[in-house]
Formats: C-alpha cells, sequence, structure tokens
C-alpha cells in the first residue's frame, strides 16, 4: 500500500501561483511539477473559496523555508542545465 504525500501550504501556493500565469493551464502545471491535474485544481477552487483560511499548515516556518529553497534550488539547476545544453548545441551550430 503506498503512503499518501503530503504537500506543504507554501508548495500548494506556489502552485497555485503558476496557474495564475498568462498562457498557461492548471493541467500543464500540475504534469509540470508532478502533481495529478485534478490535484491542482482542487486545491485552486479551495484557495478562491477561503483566501485566508486555505492551507493551513502543521509544520514550522522553518520547515517550509527548506521545502521552499530546495524546490527553488532544482529549478534552477534545471534552468542552468538547459542553458548549458542550448550554449554547446549553438556552439557546434556556428563551428
Amino acid at each position: 500500500m503506498s503512503k499518501r504525500r503530503k504537500y506543504s501550504p507554501e508548495f500548494k501556493r506556489e502552485a497555485i501561483a503558476l496557474t495564475r500565469q498568462p498562457d498557461v493551464s492548471c493541467r500543464q502545471i500540475a504534469l509540470e511539477i508532478g502533481i495529478n491535474p485534478n490535484l491542482l485544481s482542487r486545491w485552486r477552487r479551495e484557495a478562491d473559496d477561503e483566501t485566508e483560511k486555505a492551507f493551513k499548515g502543521s509544520g514550522s516556518p522553518r520547515d517550509e523555508e527548506v521545502t521552499r529553497l530546495k524546490r527553488e534550488l532544482a529549478r534552477v539547476k534545471k534552468e542552468r542545465d538547459f542553458l548549458r545544453e542550448a550554449a554547446v548545441f549553438f556552439a557546434k551550430e556556428s563551428s
């Protein structure tokens, strides 16, 4: 039996913020961050219904900060690797 995954309130808020960008869908964002699209849609509905009460977490602010920083580091590494691959590609093109 699989263990149920828990997401921090900060993760949920950031995911919802991503869905509010122009020209992106909830489904697209959900697949990019590795969650079920229906789950992200539910989080967004909950946040819209209860802005202040939504996602009251039981974790400490320090734990949430560490988690947020780990996610940010992973995103920055992904961007760096992409840019490195692009630089190699264009270097080969110009030779």
